[in-house]
């Protein structure tokens, strides 16, 4: 399975804020995502085009030219918004306008439409109350609705193994990945034994998970790497 691009293909990511008028702190809620995002932009800078920035109060958005470190970078600020929900929309396509590096406003084509698109059908499917659905879904264009489908097939189902995960295991599973996911560095950290970082990451199904968003970032960093051959 691969996606078929070319040299004008772009990976927009729309994120949006679930409930956020629900959210009691929304200021505080929005200078912690500046912060991230601000992170995100200086440690993923070569693969970002155009920097993720807050577009809207509960919206923010940015543009890549490669999707090797896609997911790397959703889990990221997933991880480290929580226990604040985000929904990712992925759209991949071409940039029919001047992109700048600084800011993604303005830029517009068929990467942004297809991400936007997917933003809507993940509301969509909320207001559904459907149960066991992604909140990232992918989008593209050409001849890759197949490949569309899988990937988002994979990510509904690691959406189901997060859903499951308690605060404890989140905090374990993020403090794994930050420690280069060495179990004994992260229980040092946490002032656990090791045994049991082992335990959380076997009952929370974190490899499983981790073996299933590692084939969606495989075929993600296809794109581009096959368009510059």
């Amino acid at each position: 399975m691969s996606y078929r691009s070319n040299s004008n293909t772009y990976i927009a990511v729309i994120g949006d804020i679930i409930n956020s008028k629900k959210i009691p702190n929304r200021n505080e809620v929005q200078n912690k995502l500046k912060a991230i995002l601000k992170q995100i932009n200086q440690k993923y800078g070569d693969d970002i085009e155009s920097n993720f920035m807050i577009t809207l109060g509960d919206e923010f958005q940015g543009l890549l030219n490669s999707g090797k470190n896609l997911i790397k970078i959703i889990s990221e600020i997933e991880f480290a918004m929580f226990p604040i929900k985000i929904r990712f929309g992925i759209g991949i396509g071409a940039i029919e306008t001047e992109i700048n590096k600084e800011m993604p406003f303005g830029a517009d084509g068929p990467a942004y439409h297809n991400a936007r698109q997917m933003i809507e059908e993940l509301k969509s499917r909320d207001k559904k109350y459907e149960a066991n659905h992604s909140n990232i879904m992918i989008c593209s264009q050409g001849n890759n609705a197949q490949a569309d489908t899988l990937l988002n097939t994979i990510l509904s189902l690691c959406s189901a193994i997060k859903a499951k995960w308690t605060p404890r295991q989140i905090e374990i599973i993020s403090c794994y990945i930050e420690s280069g996911k060495n179990q004994l560095r992260a229980a040092e950290k946490l002032g656990i034994n090791q045994s049991s970082v082992n335990r959380s990451l076997n009952y929370s199904d974190f490899y499983t998970y981790e073996k299933a968003m590692d084939v969606v970032n495989s075929v993600l960093s296809e794109i581009k790497e096959q368009a510059n051959v």
